[in-house]
């Protein structure tokens, strides 16, 4: 007799066992296994629980439950009032319990909820493999209140197959779930590198991404300054591109994404806001996900998705997350270098094309004008028609020649090759500002930085003469072997900073977009009634790596 009860239970292993490895879908899986396992046990009824931490509990197959646990749709069979459950959160179950009284049973008979069939107890088995767990596994028959240590072992045995079934289709759905996000991600970098624009570039990428995970917020703050400034912004499948900022010192897991150089994501009871997230136009949200941005090693910004729905980005692994911002990073650096080269390559254009001009044109229309006044002095007196000819040839050539000079001056500034701080010193002095300088370091500065710096110090000097009410400047070079500082400072009637932060100029703006295209930044101190100074730096080094870079490609 007890050869035979196992020869019975190897069989229904092997049915379970082969059932269970048909299927990649869970719930009919465990629906189609609960119901074999019924016909080959003789229990009468079953129901699977999946437990997650995050998400709860939920009843994922059930057969030939009772009336009473049937009604209001499953009513009873939802929330976690049970003994089995409890012990289960508490790590109490390790194997099959013979007997727990049905919680749910004893309700539903106290409220008159409908026939019980008889059922009043029921086995738990805990649905684990290896050291993951997943669930509970419970059966019941009419009027029975204990299970034999045979039918208690059969059941361990089935609950392993069902957890080792439970893993394998949850390996199975979390890689079909990373290649389709990994396929997405491949969508987002194709779109990323078919945007030309590096100055759009930041609005249409939180675009993309938003539409593409269909994430409903996605936020980009830059580091400007010691504070993380919101780039652009996409909510409400709209996107903004107004600069806001404030302190990163108070922006919670922003601040922790960005200091500690690490993935943050939070979840939390009902809706949260922030006041200072608010104040730059972050919605309330349930859930988020902060991921620092880095370009040469060093930290640039954050990126943070937002949700009102609560775990939505617990999902999510960090490898992918930072792939987004990876690729996020990487693309916008291109596009800096892009427009980098492409700036070089202008510049030698046009200097080239001054020396041509100063060469060839401007010295011809010279000896023009040069052999002009010589003839008309040969001819004094003589031929008066001939020598108004010749005047008229000389005062052309003068203003030819002051027209020539004046397009070299914008091809590339006159003095810039005898120095930056004279070149500045001569554009200062053209709108009657008085100019003194200072220069410590010798080293010749690369040709990007020095024109980098020439707009720069052309734009905060016509800033002072429109705005400081103060006609002297200071100007200040300082070159060390990390890096250059060009500080452009007044002592006029200054303006507040805080102020206008988020009021960024045109001029402004691009001061500072020349400096970080270079890897440098741009800081403006000032205040009422106090001095103002406007201080760049650009680190030296990373200049000339990529200039030795481009002449090893060469």
């Amino acid at each position: 007799m007890a050869r035979d009860i196992q020869t019975n239970e190897l069989l229904a292993l092997k049915e379970i066992a082969e059932m269970l490895n048909k299927t990649n879908e869970l719930n009919p899986m465990l629906n189609d296994v609960l119901k074999k396992l019924l016909e080959v046990t003789g229990f009468t009824t079953g129901w699977i629980f999946l437990i997650d931490d995050r998400q709860g509990s939920s009843c994922a197959a059930s057969q030939n439950l009772p009336q009473a646990l049937t009604t209001g749709n499953y009513a009873l069979m939802k929330g976690e009032e049970c003994a089995c459950i409890e012990s289960y959160r508490q790590n109490k179950l390790d194997r099959a319990v013979n007997i727990i009284e049905c919680k749910r049973i004893q309700y539903a008979i106290m409220n008159d909820f409908g026939d019980t069939e008889g059922i009043t107890h029921h086995a738990t088995v805990p649905l684990q493999s290896g050291q993951e767990r997943f669930g509970l596994l419970n059966v019941a028959t009419a009027g029975k209140e204990r299970f034999s240590a045979d039918e208690l072992d059969l059941l361990q045995a089935v609950a392993l197959q069902i957890g080792t079934a439970i893993n394998r289709i949850r390996l199975y759905q979390a890689k079909e779930q990373s290649a389709i996000l990994y396929a997405k991600l491949g969508d987002v970098i194709q779109q990323f590198n078919s945007i030309m624009d590096a100055e759009q570039f930041p609005v249409k990428a939180v675009e993309i991404i938003g539409d593409t995970f269909d994430w409903p917020q996605v936020s980009l703050f830059i580091s400007k300054n010691s504070k993380l400034t919101l780039r652009s912004q996409y909510k409400d499948k709209q996107v903004d591109n107004r600069w806001r900022s404030h302190a990163i010192e108070h922006e919670g897991l922003i601040s922790e994404a960005f200091h500690d150089d690490r993935l943050v994501i939070d979840s939390y009871q009902g809706i949260v806001s922030s006041d200072l997230l608010a104040e730059v136009g972050i919605p309330p949200f349930s859930s988020a996900a902060a991921i620092p941005l880095r370009a040469r090693n060093h930290p640039i910004g954050v990126l943070l998705v937002s949700s009102p729905k609560p775990r939505q980005f617990e999902c999510y692994n960090a490898d992918f997350m930072h792939s987004i911002a990876d690729h996020f990073s990487l693309s916008l650096e291109n596009m800096r270098i892009y427009e980098q080269r492409s700036d070089l390559a202008l510049m030698e254009e046009r200097n080239r094309m001054a020396r041509d001009l100063h060469d060839s044109v401007i010295q011809k229309v010279f000896s023009l004008s040069f052999l002009a006044k010589g003839a008309e002095t040969v001819l004094a007196g003589k031929e008066p028609i001939v020598q108004q000819s010749l005047q008229e040839i000389s005062q052309v050539s003068q203003e030819v020649l002051k027209e020539m000079r004046a397009l070299i001056w914008q091809l590339r500034p006159a003095g810039l090759e005898n120095g930056l701080l004279p070149a500045l010193r001569q554009y200062g002095q053209s709108m009657d500002l008085i100019i003194f300088e200072q220069a410590e370091g010798v080293k010749e500065l690369p040709r990007a930085i020095e024109e980098s710096f020439w707009r720069i110090g052309q734009e905060a000097l016509n800033n002072v003469r429109k705005h400081s009410g103060t006609n002297v400047a200071y100007l200040r070079l300082a070159i060390a072997s990390n890096g250059a500082s060009l500080e452009i400072s007044d002592r006029g009637k200054g303006f507040s900073v805080e102020n206008g932060h988020n009021k960024l100029t045109l001029g402004m703006m691009s001061m500072r977009e020349r400096a970080e295209a270079l890897g440098g930044e741009l800081t403006v101190t000032s205040g009422i009634g106090l001095a103002t100074t406007i201080k760049v730096f650009i680190p030296v080094q990373v200049i000339e790596e990529k200039c030795d870079g481009e002449k090893e490609k060469e």
